[in-house]
């Protein structure tokens, strides 16, 4: 490794995959299929179909294929800002004083400001292939929201949000970006829908959750006395980690550029969209034992699903409309504190990731968000770049990598995933900055654990 690597390495556009990398086709042992709670049986796609596009059901159900071809219009649309940088954070490295090399994935560099654009956009495209009018959705910190509603404008796809009302308020200028790509945006529990009622007359003065906001954007879909919208989510689903794989496929082409492979890779978990889509080729080298490095999913401890929730099969939302997946999961009914990840307040985990970290092929930590922001903070000032409290959370987690190879004199190669920028996140670094910031951990009795 004597050979000086760029501080940013880019593919040109024609190093793009034009392959998604479908983690399911590399598992010896599947995760559990989805359950129609109706009738306890796996759900069909026709099932499916009713809440979902067709396309994207056949993604959802695909347990076989390794690689499934990205649509020219959706590569298109991918150049609008990709591929993205992988960047060798030789300022943090300094300033930890450690023999690893540290390498982020930024996923930032487009006006979402996150990762989330890569699903929406193919969502979006399948939604209009199919000639559906509407989408609906659910948003949590609205990086997702924000994605989806850059992607409804290009293809000329109307979006509604259900937005968890503590981001509603906590960030009204990412809600103005959604309504400037056209899209109409409701604070949830909202008293537009039945589900929302129902959780409100339980809760009064909720600030909401992701579970509470999806069980409102199903509802709208799939009371469509015109059939002609459809539900997309954000993170979770299969076909979400499918899209997202094209930030592990660039990482990995651009580790092969400078000759690296990574040893540790981190990544923040919420649902699990950018981790999943992170690790991807390096967790299918993993199966097929060609590697093993060590994977490490981070999350909030106030929202601890890998770390302190138990794996089975529970409800995707609040409201019980959804199907019930097998996961880890605090339980559908739990609704985090209002800490300033909100794009990691949901109560489960990916079926695909549950199925890993059961399978012990990843490992899993939780930090409280002051520790996060102070990782971030750090990560700021140095590397220059804003992180959103997501992100922060990988940040967290590869400066503990990094300090950990400095203690032991090892010089290993650490890949994190910088998914989200966080402009619209300044009311909690004013809370940190201010000394305002509180930690919160719930109690096992609040995560079901007697």
């Amino acid at each position: 490794m004597t050979n000086k690597v760029p501080y940013k390495i880019y593919l040109n556009e024609d190093e793009m995959p034009t392959r998604w990398l479908n983690i399911k086709g590399f598992m010896k042992e599947k995760p559990d299929p989805l359950i129609n709670p109706s009738t306890g049986k796996p759900c069909t796609a026709d099932e499916l179909k009713a809440v979902f596009c067709d396309e994207l059901v056949a993604q959802e159900l695909n347990a076989t294929d390794k690689y499934i071809d990205i649509p020219q219009p959706i590569l298109d649309f991918y150049k609008l800002y990709r591929p993205s940088p992988l960047v060798r954070a030789y300022g943090l490295e300094k300033a930890l004083d450690t023999p690893a090399e540290i390498y982020y994935k930024f996923e930032g560099n487009n006006t979402s400001g996150s990762h989330k654009l890569n699903s929406a956009a193919a969502q979006i495209y399948y939604a209009k292939a199919q000639g559906l009018k509407s989408v609906t959705t659910e948003t949590g910190a609205g990086q997702w929201g924000t994605a989806l509603s850059m992607a409804g404008a290009f293809f000329d796809m109307p979006v509604k949000v259900y937005m968890v009302k503590v981001s509603y308020e906590q960030k009204p200028f990412r809600r103005n970006v959604m309504n400037v790509y056209g899209a109409d945006v409701v604070a949830s529990p909202s008293t537009t829908t039945e589900a929302g009622r129902r959780i409100l007359a339980e809760h009064p003065d909720t600030v909401g959750s992701l579970g509470c906001a999806i069980s409102e954007a199903v509802e709208v879909a799939a009371s469509d006395p015109t059939h002609s919208t459809r539900y997309v989510l954000g993170s979770v689903l299969d076909q979400v980690l499918l899209h997202q794989s094209v930030i592990g496929l660039e990482t990995k082409a651009a580790l092969d550029k400078i000759g690296r492979k990574p040893d540790i890779i981190v990544g923040c978990a919420g649902g699990g969209s950018n981790l999943g889509g992170l690790i991807a080729p390096f967790m299918a080298e993993k199966l097929e034992g060609k590697a093993n490095p060590e994977i490490i999913a981070v999350e909030p401890a106030s929202c601890p699903s890998l770390t302190r929730g138990t794996y089975r099969y529970d409800f995707c939302d609040t409201g019980k409309i959804c199907p019930q997946a097998k996961m880890y999961t605090l339980g559908c009914d739990f609704i985090p504190s209002a800490n300033h990840a909100g794009g990691l307040r949901y109560h489960g985990m990916s079926p695909i990731l549950s199925k890993l970290y059961h399978d012990k092929m990843m490992t899993a930590k939780s930090y409280v968000q002051s520790d996060v922001f102070e990782a971030a903070v750090k990560f700021a000032r140095i590397e220059g770049t804003l992180p959103a409290p997501e992100s922060s959370h990988a940040i967290k987690g590869a400066i503990d990598a990094a300090l950990e190879c400095k203690k032991k004199g090892e010089k290993k190669v650490i890949v994190f995933g910088l998914t989200g920028t966080g402009y619209f996140d300044m009311k909690a670094y004013d809370e940190y900055l201010s000394g305002r910031m509180t930690d919160y951990i719930p109690n096992d009795k609040e995560i079901g654990v007697e």
